[in-house]
């Protein structure tokens, strides 16, 4: 029989606090509601961007 596997611990992308990373843990990777929503609200505010590369198309501007 094998061991039971210890859970991998990860740092909570929002604290920094060690949280476990297993299906038991609904607000993976976060450590809690609040720091899932946290995160959230800076996507939503535009202060995580994901930059935009693509030139513009010549035909919008005509």
């Amino acid at each position: 029989m094998q061991a039971a596997a210890k859970p991998r611990k990860v740092a909570c992308p929002g604290c920094g606090e060690m949280t476990e990373y297993s299906p038991t843990n609904a607000y993976r990777p976060f450590c809690s509601e609040r720091c899932k929503l946290m995160d959230l609200g800076d996507w939503a505010t535009e202060k995580f961007r994901i930059p935009d590369t693509t030139p513009p198309d010549l035909d919008e501007t005509e």
